[in-house]
């Protein structure tokens, strides 16, 4: 007599099937063990379409029994091909493991770190194969395949009705008769006003400092407790062309509110990540020339408005020989503002022949060639404006119209921008 039982290790735990007892004696045993084989094979089969893992053991002994078996054992099995598939699936599952599901911090560190190295590898293979057809194709004369253009939040931008073409006759009209017109024609030299709130900071006065080196004809006027109506009549009597107020909050400049004169507009601007000139490492100290003004990306109706009144703040003949850049650059509806200066040096090269041997004049001494560098030196300030609001004539709380106001439901997507 020999027992035989049925071990089968799944999701469910682990199911001991004490299948049946039998005794080899005559033909009639012989039939029932047929029917019995019947019924294992469709108990397996069930097993193995719920992807588990099986194992076949005897019940008395300790060898398992492997997949080596005989072919006549395994023929009318119907779950093989499933099984291989199932186990081809768990290991591409395993190879394919995020780092973000393993919780063990050294083995996710691990696998990032693989992961990013595998991903550094496809891209060198890539550039490679890229430089390689180029070349072929400049050898055989053809042309090289097309340089392909990054996808980026920039370049896949919301469509914008009020974007500015270049062959827009009533935008040009418009900057005819706007406020700025005057000031950009060089009718009237522009005159600033730059004052603070009425709680000064220690760092407020050290950016506006900053602020008068960088614009011409600035003039600081201590606030005191004057309302901004009355500085801003003041300003008109005075013949100024603009009020920059610098507004601190817990000891750091916030906010920077532009109105121009006489007729505004009033642009609110978010002030942020202000770098002050002293903390700038290699700066520069700027010089008493006009500067150069570098505007760009505003490209909607918006933004070049925006753009004409942060130009009518600077003087319109700027002064070459200074070799000063004041640059405003918008991304993504953020203004970068940053302060240069280009400087021009000389450098001595080496000279070398078609060898790649250093060349040499009659007495053996090596030729050298000058060649004019140039390179940029900041200045100081750094910081960034976010536009808030622009509000049409100059500055009123209470019956001012706006022209533009920034509101949280106006961020429905990551590619949607104003200016």
């Amino acid at each position: 007599m020999s027992k035989c039982h049925w071990a089968v290790k799944g999701d469910f735990g682990l199911a001991t099937i004490h299948y049946f007892s039998f005794v080899l004696l005559g033909p009639k045993e012989n039939q029932t063990l047929d029917s019995n084989r019947k019924t294992l094979e469709s108990i397996y089969t069930l097993y193995v379409r719920c992807e588990s893992v099986y194992r076949i053991r005897p019940a008395g002994g300790t060898t398992k029994m492997s997949g080596k078996r005989k072919k006549s054992e395994n023929e009318g099995f119907e779950g093989d091909d499933d099984t291989k598939n199932s186990n081809k699936k768990m290991k591409k599952e395993k190879s394919e493991i995020l780092p973000s599901s393993i919780k063990n911090k050294e083995k996710r560190s691990a696998v990032h770190a693989k992961l990013k190295h595998q991903k550094k590898l496809d891209k060198r293979k890539k550039l490679k194969a890229r430089e390689a057809s180029i070349k072929r194709a400049l050898e055989l004369g053809e042309e090289p395949p097309a340089k392909q253009i990054p996808r980026t939040i920039e370049n896949t931008r919301e469509a914008d009705e009020t974007v500015c073409m270049p062959d827009d006759e009533e935008l040009f009209a418009g900057n005819d008769a706007d406020e700025f017109s005057s000031v950009l024609k060089r009718e009237r030299t522009p005159k600033i006003l730059i004052t603070t709130c009425r709680f000064n900071s220690t760092r407020g006065p050290a950016f506006i400092s900053e602020l008068l080196l960088v614009i011409p004809n600035a003039h600081y006027y201590k606030r005191g407790t004057y309302d901004l109506k009355k500085i801003v009549d003041y300003a008109n009597n005075k013949e100024f062309t603009s009020i920059i107020v610098v507004h601190t909050n817990r000891r750091e400049p916030d906010a920077l509110l532009i109105i121009g004169l006489p007729d505004g507009p009033t642009a609110h601007f978010k002030l942020s990540s202000l770098i002050l000139r002293k903390d700038i490492k290699n700066h520069g100290n700027p010089t008493g020339h006009q500067p150069e003004l570098v505007l760009n990306n505003f490209t909607t109706r918006l933004g070049h408005r925006i753009g004409r009144l942060i130009q009518s703040l600077f003087p319109q003949d700027p002064n070459f020989r200074g070799r000063r850049v004041v640059t405003f650059h918008n991304q993504r509806d953020f203004i970068f503002f940053r302060h240069h200066r280009y400087i021009f040096e000389t450098k001595e090269s080496k000279q070398s022949d078609s060898k790649g041997e250093k060349a040499k004049d009659s007495k053996g001494e090596s030729i050298t060639k000058e060649k004019v560098v140039a390179r940029l030196q900041e200045c100081g300030p750094r910081f960034t404006l976010k536009l808030v609001s622009l509000q049409h004539g100059t500055f009123n709380t209470k019956g001012g119209e706006y022209e533009w106001v920034h509101k949280p439901e106006m961020d429905t997507s990551r590619r949607r921008f104003f200016l």
